[in-house]
This record gives C-alpha cells, sequence and structure tokens, in this order.
C-alpha cells in the first residue's frame, strides 16, 4: 500500500529482457535503505526488489504488468517516480494507492497557469475507469486530485515543488503515463454495476 507521495526519483540504468519479463535496474538515494523482497512503487508500478549493489538495486516486472503500464517505453536514463510502502501509523498525505495501474493515458495538454501546470490527460473509457471531480487519481504513482472530469479525460494541477520533485518536468504532449484510479471509486462503480 502507498500514498502517491514521491519520496524521491531513480534512474534506470539497465533493462534486460528474459523471455516475456523485464529486469529493470535503478539508481537512487534510498538504495541503501531497501531490502531485499520489498516493494517499491515505480512511476505507480509496484515491484519487489530482487537484488541490491553498489547504490543500484534491480526489480522485474512481468508480461501482465508491462502489457498494462507504461513500462514497455521505459529506456536506460529515464527518470522515474519512486515510493516505498507506507508504514502503518504514518500520516496518510496522498490517498490509498495499490501501486497495481488500471491502465494506460496520454497528455494531451499542458498549460503553464502563471506559476503552476495543469496536465489534462486522455484514457480509454472502455476499460470502465472513471474519474470525479475534486476525486482522487493517480498519475505515475503522484497522489492528485482531478479537475476538470470528463468521460474519458481529466486534468489535474501540479504545483511548482511537484513538477520539481517528480517527473511531471519530463512529460510532454504525446508522453504515455501510468493510471491508478481512486480504489473505493472503483468499487462503488463495481457495486454500481451489479445492481443493474
Amino acid at each position: 500500500m502507498f500514498t502517491g507521495i514521491i519520496e524521491t526519483l531513480g534512474i534506470i540504468k539497465d533493462l534486460k529482457k528474459d523471455n516475456s519479463n523485464v529486469t529493470i535496474t535503478v539508481s537512487s538515494s534510498i538504495t541503501h535503505e531497501l531490502k531485499i523482497d520489498q516493494s517499491v512503487a515505480h512511476n505507480g508500478v509496484c515491484l519487489t526488489v530482487i537484488a541490491i549493489n553498489n547504490g543500484e538495486y534491480k526489480v522485474t516486472a512481468i508480461k501482465e504488468t508491462i502489457e498494462k503500464t507504461n513500462l514497455a517505453d521505459w529506456k536506460v536514463g529515464d527518470m522515474l517516480n519512486l515510493e516505498r510502502a507506507m508504514k502503518l501509523g504514518d500520516r496518510l498525505d496522498g490517498h490509498i494507492v495499490q501501486g497495481h495501474v488500471d491502465q494506460t493515458g496520454i497528455c494531451k495538454s499542458i498549460e503553464e497557469a502563471n506559476g503552476s501546470w495543469y496536465f489534462t490527460f486522455e484514457y480509454d473509457s472502455n476499460l470502465n475507469n472513471i474519474t470525479i471531480e475534486k476525486g482522487s487519481i493517480t498519475v505515475n504513482g503522484v497522489s492528485l486530485t482531478v479537475v476538470n472530469s470528463k468521460k474519458n479525460e481529466f486534468s489535474v494541477a501540479i504545483i511548482p515543488y511537484t513538477f520539481e520533485h517528480t517527473n511531471f518536468k519530463n512529460i510532454k504532449i504525446g508522453t504515455t503515463i501510468n493510471l491508478e484510479f481512486d480504489v473505493v471509486g472503483k468499487y462503488v462503480a463495481r457495486l454500481y454495476s451489479l445492481r443493474q
């Protein structure tokens, strides 16, 4: 379980394909604090640490994860938003995030707003995921509040701190991003669909 509050950034140092899996080597400022078998969210994708060596660690993504996320687009040198699993007793500063990406989306527009930014993302609404105005959404692992919710798109307002301390500064129009919709909203939508 995560909060969507990004702890630090990591850099992809190596990607190795192994049958339908991919092993990713990441360098980060928190590597020395990690343990093998620990869960870490990478752009919102929960992956398990399998090895640690000289300031770098490795995680493996399986075919299911690769197909539902933007992981197939990752390359050496890419910057990743990192968050370790939350500890019991900590404040829940973002929202409840599972680290299970529901689908990807595409950045449709970026509007500068006198010191902040509005990013608009489009997604496939046929997958039955929804947003609501002022609801929670996770974009590349970042817990955000939805503005301008529509059937297949939404916007988020990004403050300078978030822009500088996450990989939002690298998102351009056309960039594919990972989306995790609000878990409570997903349960409500599912229950509603069962009643019809």
